[in-house]
């Protein structure tokens, strides 16, 4: 029996924290003398000289167990009022830096890099102890391993992606589905539990894959069963069918006849701004009886809803105003003579502006393009003015299960209360995180807002994600803390991980500033 000695020892801390029991590897399982047992996640690699495991996270340097990545830590910027998080930059300090710091009431240890709580007995890699305003706090600093987790994905355009409920594909294999589109957005539900776990070997590898990039704002390339093919990258513009999109709908049909009422007044006699979901005309809408506009005697297809407002008036595509038509006069059906005139002017816009047609009534009443004024393109250029920049927006969705609460306190309901009550702040990387309301720990985070390379994986399959508990030293006390592994952030910095599972003393990482308020302090993010 080989003893399984480098990942649950003890460092000689000034703390004194107790010692934790080490864990033999089962006699059943022969191991090489050359290897090492890692026990960060439930599938217990056996690492060579020289190798990583099967996460990268973890490999066997010189016969020890070392972390691959640093423990991230943020600072805050003095300097500006909101008080934003940075990254330390890598010529604050020099290499051989032995965890010394300066203001050190302004320096966060985030979870990514800090190593988990498995098996599922140990407290917490990073307990700290730190003021926030004269008032003593404690942060919980870990890495979870979430089964049960997701990218909720918010892509804006208006194109059509795909019917509700369809099949989202990574490499062939589902990987999700699209969800209810919402405004100027379609929406889609990635990866799950079921995907991770209750498929096929390679449904959970792929799946665990394309949510790891997802994460950490890399391009991901999805098909969708009866729709488009999309890449969708976190602060990026999506591409639909190989076409990077530009703007976000300023509105629907409706919206935009009524927000540019006034402007399109006098200058044109009919104005149709074609939506998939609500076209709208200028001379039926009450934007347009507000103005005494008269009625143009135009008839629309698709199904009337109240006056100006029209569903249906063709499939969704990726044409005009995310319809499947090309050709705008498709979607009007013809002019009443007793109303209409020759000579009417009629303006046909998209809901941005990308197209946009100028039409005039011949004498046998049919529309014939020709230029358009320089006037009316001024406002379909405020058209699209008034849009944003379409991007994909990624955010986690997880659930903080057992293990994970464990590591914060021997009985977890007490953790759960403690949020609900108000009394913890979570974070991700830092990143302020929305907790759901109702039973468990469900966590929301912005992807954009945590520090890069926040996520890994385990071949379980599972996610690695970052996760930390702000709140009171006295709070932590009452709730049945680990009290006996808090530890001083200096402290904390110059040992690392109180257990040595191959987590590395804390080392600076050069990011991107990320603008986050100062966790400590904060109200939690509660539904």
């Amino acid at each position: 029996m080989t003893e399984h000695t480098k990942t649950d020892g003890l460092p000689a801390l000034d703390g004194g924290a107790p010692p934790s029991p080490e864990r033999a590897v089962p006699r059943h399982e022969r191991m090489a003398t050359d290897k090492i047992a890692c026990n960060a996640c439930p599938v217990l690699c056996q690492i060579s000289e020289g190798r990583a495991g099967a996460c990268d996270r973890y490999a066997n340097q010189g016969g020890t167990l070392v972390r691959v990545d640093p423990v991230v830590l943020l600072r805050r910027a003095v300097s500006d009022g909101a008080a934003p998080l940075v990254a330390f930059s890598a010529a604050d300090v020099a290499p051989d830096w032995n965890g010394d710091l300066l203001r050190a009431d302004e320096v966060f240890v985030t979870g990514v890099g800090s190593s988990t709580t498995y098996p599922d007995y140990k407290p917490a890699p990073f307990i700290v102890a730190s003021q926030a305003q004269g008032v003593d706090m404690v942060t919980v600093v870990t890495e979870g391993i979430f089964s049960y987790c997701s990218f909720k994905i918010k892509i804006d355009t208006d194109r059509y992606l795909g019917p509700e409920q369809a099949n989202v594909r990574c490499k062939g294999e589902v990987v999700g589905h699209v969800t209810t589109a919402e405004y100027g957005s379609q929406m889609l539900s990635l990866g799950g539990v079921h995907h991770l776990t209750g498929g096929s070997k390679k449904e959970g590898r792929v799946t665990v894959q394309m949510m790891e990039a997802l994460g950490n704002k890399q391009a991901v390339e999805l098909t969708i069963d009866g729709g488009s093919q999309i890449v969708v990258q976190a602060g990026r513009a999506p591409i639909v069918n190989g076409v990077e999109e530009q703007r976000m709908r300023v509105g629907c049909g409706s919206a935009a006849v009524g927000i540019f009422a006034k402007q399109l007044f006098g200058e044109a006699d009919e104005v149709v701004v074609v939506d998939d979901h609500i076209t709208g005309v200028l001379t039926e809408h009450q934007a347009g009886r507000c103005l005494d506009m008269p009625r143009s005697g135009i008839q629309m297809r698709g199904r009337k809803s109240t006056p100006g407002r029209y569903f249906q008036v063709a499939n969704p595509g990726t044409g005009w105003g995310g319809t499947d038509i090309a050709d705008p006069l498709s979607i009007i059906e013809g002019w009443d003579p007793e109303v209409a005139r020759p000579g009417m002017r009629l303006l046909m816009t998209s809901t941005t502006g990308e197209h946009a047609a100028w039409y005039v009534l011949d004498d046998a009443l049919q529309p014939v393009e020709q230029p358009m004024p320089a006037s009316v393109q001024r406002i379909i250029e405020r058209i699209g003015e008034n849009c944003e920049p379409s991007l994909c927006t990624v955010l986690f969705l997880g659930g903080a299960g057992g293990s994970l609460r464990a590591g914060v306190t021997e009985n977890p309901v007490m953790l759960t209360r403690a949020i609900k009550q108000a009394l913890v702040n979570v974070t991700c990387g830092g990143a302020p995180a929305y907790v759901w309301p109702g039973g468990g720990i469900t966590v929301m985070v912005d992807v954009m807002r945590m520090p890069d390379k926040s996520f890994g994986t385990v071949p379980t399959p599972a996610i690695v994600a970052p996760i930390e508990f702000s709140l009171r030293l006295d709070d932590y006390r009452a709730l049945g803390g680990h009290m006996d592994h808090v530890r001083s952030l200096e402290q904390a910095l110059r040992t690392g991980a109180w257990h040595s599972d191959g987590a590395p003393t804390a080392r600076l990482w050069v990011q991107n500033p990320v603008a986050n308020a100062w966790p400590l302090g904060q109200p939690p993010l509660l539904g």
